[in-house]
This record gives C-alpha cells, sequence and structure tokens, in this order.
C-alpha cells in the first residue's frame, strides 16, 4: 500500500519533528521521521525499518495508528525505566552491522548468537549487555532467532540482480501485453515414509510417528500462474527425465489457450537438446525463461511445495504408497481451488498499490 500525504500533513509533520529534535526526544523523531520517508519521500517500508533499526512490523504499525488517530498517535506516555545504553545513532550503527554479517564484521561465525552480539557491543560501543537479555532486546529490534540456511558459495549475485531488475520486468510486459500465462515450474519429490514437522508434546517425551520403512517417492510436476494463481500439477511414479517433463507442459498446452511464459531453473532434463527441439518446435505457444542458477527463493512453487507437505505429509503414517498419493493430490487439489492462497505466494513479485490520502488532526 503506498500512502500519500497532504501538504498540511506534512507541515504538521515537519513542526513536530522541529519540536522533537529540540527536545531531544529520540523515540518521537524516529517515529516521525519513519512516517515522513515512507509516507512523504515514498521509501519502501523495509528500507526505512533497516535504517532507524526496528522491524518493517513497527513501522506498519505507525502508520496504521497514524492512519486512525492522526497527530495524537505521535505521543508518547512516559512510563519510566532505565536510560537505553546505545544512543539512537549508535543503535542505527549496530544494526547496520548485524544486518552486514559477523563476517563481515572481522568475526569467523557466519550467523550471530547472543553471545558473538554481546562481544561486537563491548569491542564496538564499549557497553555491556548481559546476553539473556540481549536474546529479548534483539527481538524487539526486529530480530528472531532461526536456523541458518546454506547457500551455494557459487552463487552470482549480478545474475540475480539481473533477474530482478530487467529480465523479470520485461517478461512481466511482455505477458501482460500479450495477455498470457506466467508459469513459475518445479518439481518435487513425496516420500512414503513421510516428513515430520513440528508439533506439540509433554517435555522430555518425544512425538512418536510409525513408518513403514518403504523408500518409495511420488514425484509431482508443477506450475502456478502468476496472474490468476491457477495450479497445473502431474504426478509420476517413475523417474524426472526430459520425457515426463514434456508430457507434462504438452498437457498443459492442449489445457490452455493462451501463450505461455515458462519460467524454470536448471536442471539437466530441463536444458537438454530434446527439450530445446520441443521448445522450438512449440514457439509459437510457448516462451521459456531461465531462473538464476541456485535461486529457489525466486521461483514461488517452491513455497507452495512446503504447504503441500505440510498439508499432505507432516507427522502421518502411510501404510500403503496409494494413501500417500491421495494425500497429496487431495492437498492439490486443495490450492487448485484457492487460487488466492496460491497468489499470496508470489511475496516479491507482486506489488499492490493504493492511493491513500492523508489529512492532518
Amino acid at each position: 500500500m503506498r500512502i500519500q500525504f497532504t501538504r498540511s500533513t506534512v507541515k504538521a509533520l515537519e513542526a513536530l519533528l522541529q519540536k522533537a529534535l529540540k527536545c531531544k526526544n529520540c523515540r518521537l523523531l524516529r517515529k516521525i521521521s519513519a512516517i515522513l520517508e515512507h509516507g512523504h519521500q515514498q521509501i519502501p517500508v523495509p528500507e526505512v525499518a533497516q535504517k532507524w533499526g526496528i522491524s518493517p512490523a513497527a513501522v506498519y504499525h505507525w502508520l496504521s495508528q497514524f492512519l486512525v488517530k492522526g497527530m495524537e498517535s505521535l505521543f508518547y506516555h512516559y512510563k519510566g525505566g532505565r536510560r537505553p545504553k546505545l544512543s539512537l545513532a549508535q543503535l542505527k550503527e549496530l544494526t547496520a552491522i548485524l544486518d552486514g554479517g559477523p563476517q563481515a564484521a572481522g568475526f569467523r561465525e557466519a550467523c550471530w548468537n547472543s553471545g558473538l552480539v554481546q562481544e561486537l557491543i563491548k569491542l564496538k560501543f564499549g557497553v555491556e549487555y548481559n546476553s539473556h537479555y540481549l536474546s529479548e532486546w534483539l527481538h524487539k529490534l526486529g530480530y528472531s532467532y532461526q536456523k541458518g540456511e546454506r547457500i551455494a558459495d557459487h552463487l552470482d549475485p549480478q545474475k540475480r540482480r539481473e533477474w530482478q531488475e530487467a529480465v523479470w520486468p520485461k517478461l512481466l510486459a511482455e505477458a501482460t501485453e500479450a495477455k498470457g500465462l506466467i508459469l513459475f515450474e518445479d518439481e518435487a519429490s513425496f516420500a512414503q515414509w513421510g516428513s515430520l514437522g513440528y508439533t506439540w508434546a509433554r517435555q522430555g517425551v518425544t512425538p512418536l510417528v510409525k513408518t513403514s520403512g518403504k523408500r518409495k517417492g511420488y514425484k509431482v510436476f508443477g506450475a502456478v500462474d502468476y496472474f490468476s494463481g491457477r495450479v497445473f500439477y502431474r504426478g509420476l511414479e517413475g523417474k524426472f527425465n526430459s520425457q515426463s517433463y514434456q508430457s507434462f507442459l504438452q498437457a498443459i498446452l492442449e489445457e490452455t489457450t493462451e501463450h505461455i511464459y515458462l519460467v524454470q531453473d536448471g536442471a539437466r532434463y530441463h536444458t537438454s537438446q530434446e527439450m530445446k527441439a520441443f521448445f522450438e518446435e512449440q514457439r509459437e505457444r510457448l516462451t521459456v525463461y531461465q531462473l538464476p542458477a541456485y535461486s529457489p527463493d525466486y521461483n514461488p512453487i517452491e513455497y507452495l511445495w512446503r504447504k503441500t507437505k505440510r498439508k499432505a505429509s507432516h507427522n502421518k503414517y502411510f501404510a500403503e504408497f496409494g494413501k500417500l498419493t491421495e494425500a497429496v493430490d487431495q492437498a492439490l487439489e486443495h490450492f487448485k481451488q484457492a487460487p488466492d492462497k496460491v497468489l499470496g505466494l508470489f511475496g516479491c513479485y507482486r506489488k499492490t498499490v493504493t492511493e491513500v490520502v492523508v489529512s492532518a488532526a
């Protein structure tokens, strides 16, 4: 959502900002500045949040409160408490260092932990924080304690940036003009021994899920449309290869009439000579775009697979292979009938712009 302030609103906010500066009210200064930067200067919320060392959720909360209560929402009631050990400027510097990662700050570790953050603050600002308090403090700053994810050391940032800034806008414009489909395609395998997910259990009592031990998998080709959230899928018990991939795409071509803009990764059976010949034969109906290497986060259907596994196979027992295929197909049919849920998976690809004019209270 894009917020656009009236001139009187901007003047009122700027006047209040000057008062906050004179009073050295850092909290009010940060709040007004964040609202102005997004609502007047049109700086995206994530950039505003990063600049001021707060979470995007906090910025959205301030904006929503301002839309409802106006200028009244900008005043704090003092609740007492100890003065912060770090100034606002130091806090901004610290969050910039944290966002850059430990290795950029001179540490060997690839990820932050409380002890490491504690050491950083002491070295950089000469201030000591209790490591147990740091966890709560970092959470308030918009950070969370989470498991790291491996990423290929030969990932190409330039290619990823090129996809975002050049290839994707070109693809979107071309498909929009042609009134075609933009299909993000991928494959997934669902194991008969099921998958494990987080669940509630008594402390000290590990939850147990039965398994047949049969190492058989149900393989599924899938594709989701950017514009409508439409889902295409086909299951098979054989192997993923050029023949089965070609059969899946041929079925989609027969089921649709629009021109298809296919976005795929670099799997060997996607780029084989056989597939190149197929794409050439179908060029009147099919245009292929390759995602940057090692960029599953740019393929929204990856998130559909996660949701499907959560719905179909997490913490479930399949004594028979047919029960597994039935569960997966039912889950996919559910998403096929719920395009709004699928559209929600497109993340950074989808931008909804709404004009909102706010008057000063």
